[in-house]
């Protein structure tokens, strides 16, 4: 009967996986309660839980091991088996993007190309965070390196897969702490960004309403995917892989000739890769993983990141007003800047509507939106080139 017992989970639970526990049930919660992007919290949230069960090792991950010149091959738990093949390999975070390019209409973008300033400028708490990364490193005493550093900053960008791809280059060792921070943070872009909104404009600036954009061609749009990805193999070859995959995303969607396709990666291959890689980047919140000073360091940095391209992007729409004689630009939308798309350009709009309920800024704020996924893998492209 004991050794029943020692096999239990009440036996072998330590604090540290309760406590993961309830970190998980909060995300769900999250999720479902207060309908905080529920795709991402609810399959976060449940791999969480599922990591900490002891004893079962669900979070495992495969391992190979030469004996007398024999290849032995340790399969993980089925959690660690999907990290190694779609976060490890940097897998999913590309089809993603693929998802992300046939579902997004890049017409605000085109038909108000200035808008791209302020995707370009929410970038900037990237690098404020390699900085911060840095200084905690040299004065405080964390243990990151310059690599490590990079990594850490591209949450500011709120682009899960943009910080799951380049983690997965220059720190692998910090990949599960960085997909979490990441995530969570586009999760919570609801919480996060009104009161940055509101503290950085006038009631004034956040009624300021926004011409209709003209519409865009059909050749337009075509050719656009067409030109940014010729811009990037020939200025960045380093981005190629997130920046292709978006833009191939983009033209199956607006060529018009093959729905089926455009269907399925906007619909089954975006939700089957969203689950699995939400249950993937639950998986690294176990307890001996999470609970780290190291983690708790790049939660910090990440939240710094994210609030810095915040409000680098609206600082930067306020500078344009200044310099604008006919149309000026309502500042709310430079919030949009960050990649968490669409969520950021919603929150935008939402804000807006508080003080002008005839304010309808989404698809002004989506053109800062999509420059602003670009944006963040044009920067990862650069670290990757610099630090590769």
């Amino acid at each position: 009967m004991q050794n029943i017992f020692h096999a239990t989970g009440i036996y072998n639970f330590t604090a540290g996986q309760f406590a993961m526990i309830l970190v998980g049930l909060l995300l769900i919660w999250l999720g479902i309660v207060k309908q905080f992007e529920p795709l991402l919290l609810i399959p976060i949230g449940f791999g969480g839980i599922l990591a900490n069960i002891p004893i079962a090792d669900i979070a495992g991950l495969s391992s190979m091991l030469v004996r007398d010149g024999q290849v032995i091959t340790t399969l993980g738990g089925f959690l660690g088996q999907i990290y190694g093949f779609g976060i490890e390999s940097g897998l999913f975070p590309l089809l993603i993007f693929m998802g992300v390019g046939s579902m997004t209409d890049f017409g605000p973008l085109i038909a108000n190309p200035k808008t791209a300033l302020l995707g370009a400028a929410a970038q900037f708490g990237i690098f404020f965070t390699v900085i911060g990364a840095i200084i905690l490193a040299e004065y405080f005493g964390f243990n990151f390196t310059l690599r490590d550093a990079a990594s850490i900053g591209i949450i500011g960008g709120a682009d899960g897969p943009t910080a799951i791809f380049l983690s997965s280059k220059l720190s692998p060792h910090l990949l599960g702490a960085i997909a979490v921070a990441a995530y969570s943070y586009m999760a919570l872009v609801p919480i996060i960004q009104p009161p940055i909104m509101r503290m950085l404009t006038t009631k004034e600036e956040r009624k300021i309403e926004m011409a209709q954009l003209r519409p865009v061609s059909r050749r337009e749009k075509i050719l656009f995917p067409i030109i940014v990805f010729g811009l990037c193999i020939i200025l960045l070859p380093d981005a190629t892989p997130l920046i292709g995959m978006l833009m191939f995303g983009n033209l199956i969607r607006e060529s018009g000739v093959v729905d089926r396709l455009a269907r399925t990666a906007q619909n089954e291959l975006t939700n089957i890769v969203t689950i699995l890689l939400g249950l993937a980047v639950g998986s690294k919140l176990g307890a001996d993983k999470f609970l780290k000073m190291e983690t708790l360091g790049i939660l910090l940095l990440g939240l710094i990141a994210f609030s810095v391209g915040t409000a680098t992007g609206i600082i930067i729409a306020k500078l344009m007003n200044l310099f604008s004689k006919k149309q000026k630009i309502n500042p709310l939308i430079g919030a949009a800047g960050v990649s968490a798309v669409p969520m950021a350009a919603r929150v935008a709009n939402k804000v807006g509507q508080e003080n002008n309920p005839h304010n309808y800024l989404l698809m002004h704020a989506m053109g800062p939106n999509v420059s602003g996924v670009i944006g963040s893998a044009v920067a990862a492209g650069v670290l990757l080139a610099m630090l590769g």
